[in-house]
């Protein structure tokens, strides 16, 4: 019996993506998202959508405010030369978020600062808590 110890050297590698693989097609290795990347988060009176978009100017970007959802949609453009390795994905995208709360329309703002972009959508008054004294 002869002993190939150049396949013992592959031995993990193929373990690893044995198990890689096994879990990508389970869907529990892999966190699907989206791009780009958002935090929702809340305070007393509002909603806010932090949106990672560096290198994206906030000119070519499309913020809607449509009836129950929250619309971004834009382009990352490739630039140019030469790449040894690109792991930044360049292309035209959107993400849709829905609100299942009302807003107040007319107050929502956005601002662009260091690569984030933050759309803030004010409560309605109509779900804010209201506090209720006893008489």
């Amino acid at each position: 019996m002869v002993i190939d110890f150049n396949t013992l050297y592959d031995l993990p590698k193929d373990m690893d993506r044995f198990f890689t693989g096994l879990l990508q097609s389970s869907g529990l290795g892999q966190r699907k998202t989206g791009y780009p990347l958002i935090n929702v988060s809340e305070t007393a009176d509002s909603y806010v959508v932090d949106v990672c978009l560096p290198g994206v100017p906030a000119e070519e970007l499309e913020i809607t405010l449509a009836a129950r959802s929250l619309i971004i949609k834009g382009e990352r453009k490739a630039p140019e030369g030469r790449y040894y390795r690109q792991e930044r994905s360049a292309g035209s995208f959107q993400r849709i978020i829905s609100l299942n709360v009302p807003v107040e329309r007319d107050s929502v703002t956005a601002k662009s600062e260091n690569g984030i972009v933050r759309v803030t959508l004010p409560k309605s008054e109509e779900i804010k808590p209201r506090r209720i004294s006893i008489g």
